[in-house]
Formats: C-alpha cells, sequence, structure tokens
C-alpha cells in the first residue's frame, strides 16, 4: 500500500510542477514580486495536497484559480498595510533559469517592471481580470468565479483596467519621443526589420487582439513582420486617446493599434480588428505625427 501512496505522490508532483511556470508568471504578474508569487504557487500546492486530486479534471484551471484567489487575498492585504511589493522594479524574475527556447518562453510569461508601472494603477480586482483574461486568456466565468462577481462584472473590471492599461501616463513623457517610436515601428515592420522591431519593444511587451495574446518582444516582432503589407498603408492616429496606427480600408479603418509606453518603449500593443469595436473607439489620424506631410510615412509607398 506504502507503494501505491509513494507513486501515486509522485504522479501528482510532476503534474503539478507541468503547471508550475505558468503559474509563477500569473502570480509575478499579479503581485509584482518574485518571492510573493513562490508563496502563492507553493500555497496552491499545499492545498492541492490537501484537495482529492483525482477529482480534479482540469488541474491547471484549478491551479490557477487557487493561485488566482491566493494572489487577490495577497493583494488586498497588501493594500490594507499600504505596502509595496519587494522587488517591483525585477525586470525577469526566470532570468537566472539560462538561455535557449524553453527559457525564452518562460521568459516571454514573465513580466518586467514595464507593464507593473502600469498595473500597480489598478485595483486587486481590475489587475487580476486583466491580467487572467487580457494576458492569460482565462475566460470571463472562470475570472468571475474567483471574484465572486459576475461574468458581466468581471468583464466590466477587465475594461476598465484595460482602459487604464492604454491610457496611463508615463512621468515626463515627450509626446514627439513617442511619435517618432511610432514611426520606428511602422518602417521596421514594412521593411522586415526584424532587430528594428526588437529596439522599440519592450522586452515583455504583450500584444493582445479578439484572438489572443502575443507576449514577448521576440514573438511580436515576429508578428509584426509578417504584415509588411499593412505596414505600408498605415497611417498615424490617436487610438482612443493613445498614440497608434490605423489600417484604412474602402474609406474606413479595418484595424487599429493603441500603444501604451513605458521608458520609451512599446509595452502594451492592442490591436483592434472588430468592425463593431473600430466603430465604437475614437479614431483620429494625426496627419504631421511623424513631419512627412499628410499622413505619410517617409520614403514609404502609398499603397502596398
Amino acid at each position: 500500500m506504502t507503494g501505491h501512496a509513494e507513486d501515486g505522490n509522485e504522479l501528482l508532483v510532476r503534474r503539478f510542477e507541468e503547471h508550475r511556470d505558468r503559474l509563477r508568471a500569473v502570480a509575478h504578474r499579479m503581485l509584482g514580486s518574485a518571492a510573493e508569487a513562490e508563496d502563492a504557487v507553493q500555497e496552491a500546492w499545499i492545498r492541492l495536497g490537501r484537495s482529492d486530486a483525482g477529482r480534479i479534471d482540469n488541474l491547471g484551471g484549478w491551479l490557477t484559480t487557487v493561485v488566482g484567489r491566493v494572489c487577490l487575498d495577497m493583494l488586498r492585504s497588501r493594500g490594507s498595510r499600504a505596502e509595496e511589493p519587494l522587488d517591483s522594479t525585477l525586470a525577469a524574475p526566470l532570468a537566472e533559469a539560462g538561455t535557449g527556447p524553453e527559457q525564452d518562453a518562460l521568459l516571454a510569461d514573465s513580466v518586467g517592471a514595464a507593464l507593473l508601472v502600469v498595473l500597480d494603477t489598478l485595483t486587486p480586482a481590475e489587475r487580476l481580470a486583466f491580467v487572467l483574461h487580457d494576458l492569460f486568456a482565462v475566460p470571463y466565468e472562470e475570472v468571475s468565479a474567483i471574484l465572486g462577481r459576475s461574468p458581466a462584472a468581471a468583464r466590466q473590471l477587465a475594461s476598465r483596467a484595460r482602459r487604464r492599461v492604454q491610457g496611463a501616463p508615463e512621468p515626463e513623457a515627450d509626446p514627439a519621443r513617442r511619435w517618432r517610436i511610432v514611426e520606428a515601428f511602422l518602417t521596421a515592420a514594412r521593411d522586415g526589420d526584424f532587430e528594428g522591431l526588437l529596439r522599440v519593444l519592450d522586452p515583455d511587451v504583450v500584444a493582445r487582439t479578439e484572438a489572443g495574446v502575443n507576449a514577448g518582444a521576440a514573438a511580436v516582432a515576429a508578428g509584426a513582420m509578417t504584415y509588411a503589407r499593412l505596414a505600408g498603408v498605415a497611417r498615424p492616429a490617436l487610438v482612443d486617446g493613445c498614440p497608434g496606427l490605423v489600417v484604412p480600408a474602402g474609406g474606413r479603418p479595418e484595424r487599429a493599434l493603441a500603444f501604451t509606453f513605458v521608458r520609451d518603449r512599446i509595452a502594451v500593443i492592442e490591436v483592434v480588428l472588430d468592425p463593431q469595436r473600430l466603430a465604437r473607439i475614437g479614431i483620429h489620424p494625426v496627419p504631421d505625427a511623424f513631419g512627412t506631410g499628410p499622413g505619410r510615412v517617409q520614403d514609404g509607398p502609398d499603397e502596398a
């Protein structure tokens, strides 16, 4: 009997370890502290050990729910004590893991100081809704269960957080500098200049569309390079109040990109493709943003 129990425990350990890195990334984005993230993941392991693991159909979802609730409690407790995370400026808690494709994937799932700057402006509930849904594609139904609210309320929290993330100002931001970064991003995308894209993207940049989330500078740059044709016709615009780009088609916006900047790099890219959303958000072309005439990119073609 003892041998069977040991085998069962080893299997549970292996199953848990399969999810550890993702859980740690979720917790670190929630808490902004590698040490507190490890504590949250360890608490999830303790709770798993106290549960009937054999009855858990979706272990990854169950563990994400537990970590989310633990992080929510920690954030609320921190707020009541007016505490700050110990290492909120930590750029990549997994940086010591080594190099290679697997480690690069883990780093893409970690959070740097850039996104933490804007996440720190959110309430605990907003932060949880935004992190789980927008950054880790957790359905609103699961987010609502963690928050103890309705899916509609969870959706509203994430939407509110998203607007604050997009519009969060950076101290001493230079508007002209922001437009030069947008121009550099557009030029690099148009020319297929991977290194040029990396120079303007924060290492922990997050790009979000209605279809999902892309994280990490390498992944976002690779995605941007596939749209060289669209980059050729894109124009600078204020998108929902944020510096960005608009791609017109038939006299109407086909897509829009809104950028959030931190430390003179692009930290968040919100890509809007849905026609109804495009009609709702404010899109205002800025003809002279790049200083090259009415909506033209320097040396850029009028059409792809």
